[in-house]
């Protein structure tokens, strides 16, 4: 299996360049399901998850291919096939997006049960429960969810929990429905405004992204559309807090400062100096971090997906922080690989206190998922001596070449390549 090797201790600076929004890409490409006509998407990032969406994408019947540019063309000339392939759809979760936009179009569509990283339970009722609302009849069969319906009319859907992929399905599914569909208590997240400016650039009518109330008033047809997706939030986040674990200064281009205010405020309250401008940030760290307490929380709240990356900066902080999870019940697997490096951390439920070491050392450790991966990264940068970073395929569905980029940051870091026998 393939690794990553660093040699920490190295002082770090430079520019780095913010990639597209990979929790953005992933349903934006579901939703050219919807497109009756070709759709080209940039700022598209190559990663495994997207090169995944592809493959499912693929096998419904949706042509795609990357322009010379960089740019991704997408259109299904000869319509889509209702059903994703369990091999594609077990290993990535964001497969089940597909379901939305092929009971809009089809009228039917019978999608596995998703897989993707073991950070908790996340299930799907949510979604299947709107589709109903929405007019289709929906079972479970065999480990797939079903969906069919003659028609689907426009409705009110209130949602248990603000979720993100729920908020993100219903919303395709809605965009052809008959009528008026109002999404009370729903995701806030900028993923949510992007698609729903990307549907509206095809000819839907949605409006509200970024409140708890979504409207979205059906039409009968979407048409080709260009769209230029967001920059990545959370790899922002991750390469701000690397910022603030170094004197720097780190800056942090091709970003909005605006999607990331919490975690921001965080690395100020911990003594980060975090200047932030329309598209970057320049981050700079001090002598030695504040302990801080924080909660996650859905947008705009301190995101999951920054938990493990500010939890290497408090293991570095100098007394004790507190780091409460509240969106998974399953993200604290990374605490044992951090206590492997010198991380002095007890677990008590969904909190982690957090007592400050002076420095971490290096040791061979694990990346249980992809958050914590770049978490692990971020650690061997910070540690004394050698970390060799295994199960790195997490760390591909996030981020693009970050190697080569923090390479380029004065990072003494390799990526080694293994077959598997």
């Amino acid at each position: 299996m393939s690794r990553i090797l660093i040699e920490g201790g190295n002082s770090l600076a430079g520019t780095v360049c913010v990639g597209g929004a990979k929790n953005a890409a992933l349903p934006i490409m579901a939703g050219c399901i919807l497109g009756e006509g070709p759709i080209i998407l940039s700022n598209i990032p190559y990663l495994n998850d997207v090169g995944t969406m592809q493959k499912v994408l693929e096998a419904l019947g949706v042509k795609s291919r990357r322009l010379e540019n960089g740019d991704m063309e997408l259109a299904s000339p000869g319509g889509c096939n209702e059903e994703a392939p369990y091999d594609l759809v077990k290993t990535m979760r964001a497969s089940f997006f597909v379901m939305g936009p092929l009971l809009a179009r089809l009228k039917r569509a019978r999608i596995p049960l998703p897989g993707g990283c073991a950070i908790g339970v996340r299930p799907v009722n949510i979604h299947l429960k709107g589709f109903e609302a929405l007019g289709a009849r929906v079972s479970l069969e065999a480990g797939c969810a079903v969906a069919m319906a003659d028609r689907l009319i426009g409705a009110p859907i209130m949602l248990d929990f603000p979720s993100v992929g729920a908020t993100e399905n219903l919303m395709m599914a809605a965009v052809l429905a008959e009528g008026t569909t109002t999404i009370e208590n729903a995701a806030c997240e900028p993923e949510i405004t992007d698609l729903g400016n990307f549907l509206n650039a095809m000819g839907a009518s949605v409006s509200g992204m970024g409140t708890p109330t979504i409207t979205i008033n059906g039409v009968q047809k979407l048409h080709s559309a260009k769209y230029s997706i967001i920059p990545d939030r959370i790899e922002a986040g991750t390469f701000m807090v690397l910022g603030a674990l170094f004197k720097g200064p780190i800056i942090v281009d091709n970003c909005i400062p605006a999607h990331l205010q919490a975690v921001v405020a965080k690395l100020q309250e911990m003594g980060a100096d975090v200047q932030c401008e329309e598209s970057r940030a320049i981050v700079r760290g001090p002598e030695r971090l504040k302990p801080v307490e924080i909660k996650t929380l859905p947008f705009p709240g301190f995101p999951t997906d920054m938990q493990a990356q500010l939890m290497v900066a408090m293991c570095l902080a100098g007394g004790t922080s507190v780091i409460t999870e509240t969106v998974f019940e399953n993200r604290f697997m990374h605490v044992a690989e951090l206590v492997r490096m010198g991380a002095n951390l007890s677990i008590r439920d969904r909190t982690v206190v957090v007592t400050g070491v002076e420095k971490f050392i290096g040791a061979p450790v694990n990346a249980t998922d992809l958050r914590a991966g770049a978490a692990m990264v971020l650690a061997g940068l910070c540690a004394e001596g050698k970390t060799e970073v295994g199960n790195i395929h997490h760390i591909d569905r996030g981020y693009e070449n970050l190697v080569g980029r923090l390479r380029l940051l004065g990072a003494r870091i390799d990526r080694l390549e293994e077959e598997n026998h």
